[in-house]
């Protein structure tokens, strides 16, 4: 395995999901905003976990979930991410090689529990995230292997991990490691508050051409752009980046590479019954796209596959064959 060449490596918080039914009555009560992502402490993390519903314990983390995903299409995925020396962590680390992913990042043995989000669904299918990034944030330059790095045709980065100190260097060195190997480099901004927090940094990643392949979803581009509506804000990244990427939920998803500009529409769901996870899926159905050389239009499609079948029920992880659905539905 670890001479094997990767198509994509992804970079992210080792988190593990646990993903319960509520009701909007169980927010109001704990005072939650539906459909927001909150950072929450081990004490916080604790208490929550004991006034949930029965929930369901999987391996997460958008880029996770991601490596996931392209892993199920049948792209080699790898994925870095820090767990610790714990049971969530021996956990974590089953649950995604299980699925052919390498994955050997050395556990953190410090007194820093593995991470946790505590998903909780609404039956209108939004999602309420409370994270608790715990041994996540630990992630070091010195745990990153440059080897594996080099390997990986593409390294995709979360945005989420771009906050705390350490995370980010590492993800700063894997772009240089990338880069000098000629790998291309992909960046998902992944949620509104990221771009909040992290704008000038973001834009620095995109003005000084470090990045080949930007996500993000309609609010993001719009907040990190700063422009008063859709199309102007692509226009506007679109002239900074090699290939830009935007999802708009149900309106489908738009991918704009120099002059040429592809649109597919979202794809058909009977029903809507959670949202997590779906900007991770698309991603994988896209970089998985791109790696087989498909063209724009068909990655897009492929996206919109993967992102379906995922909200079509519980949890992030797929549980139909995506790619029989892709031969089925794109050839």
């Amino acid at each position: 395995m670890p001479d094997r060449r990767l198509d994509v490596l992804c970079i992210g918080n080792a988190i593990v999901d646990v993903i319960a039914a509520t009701d909007d009555a169980f927010l109001a009560a704990e005072g939650l905003d539906k459909g927001s992502m909150r950072l929450i402490d081990a004490d916080e993390a604790t208490r929550l976990y004991g006034r949930m519903g029965p929930g369901r314990e999987i391996s997460g983390g958008s880029a996770g979930n991601t490596a996931a995903g392209l892993a199920m299409l049948g792209a080699a995925a790898g994925f870095v991410g820090q767990v610790a020396d714990d049971q969530l962590g021996e956990v974590y680390r089953h649950d995604i090689t299980s699925l052919g992913i390498e994955f050997t990042t050395p556990v953190l043995r410090e007194s820093v529990p593995t991470a946790r989000c505590l998903v909780l669904v609404t039956p209108d299918a939004q999602r309420t995230m409370n994270t608790f990034l715990g041994a996540a944030q630990h992630l070091t330059v010195d745990a990153l292997d440059e080897a594996q790095v080099r390997r990986a045709g593409i390294v995709y980065l979360e945005g989420y991990l771009w906050d705390p100190e350490a995370p980010r260097a590492a993800m700063e060195r894997a772009i240089d490691v990338a880069r000098e190997a000629g790998n291309k480099v992909a960046f998902t901004l992944s949620d509104s508050f990221c771009v909040d927090r992290h704008r000038d940094g973001f834009n620095a990643l995109i003005d000084g051409g470090r990045l080949d392949i930007l996500f993000a979803n309609e609010a993001e581009i719009v907040s990190l752009t700063g422009e008063a509506d859709f199309e102007a804000a692509v226009a506007s990244a679109a002239k900074r980046v090699p290939l830009l990427v935007v999802t708009r939920h149900e309106h489908g998803a738009v991918a704009v590479a120099g002059d040429e500009r592809a649109q597919v529409p979202a794809e058909p769901v009977a029903e809507v019954v959670d949202t997590t996870g779906a900007g991770d899926l698309f991603a994988a159905g896209f970089l998985a796209g791109l790696s087989q050389g498909r063209p724009l239009r068909d990655c897009l499609r492929m996206g919109a596959i993967a992102a379906a079948e995922v909200i079509s029920h519980y949890g992030a992880r797929p549980e139909a064959d995506l790619k029989a659905l892709v031969a089925e539905k794109l050839g």
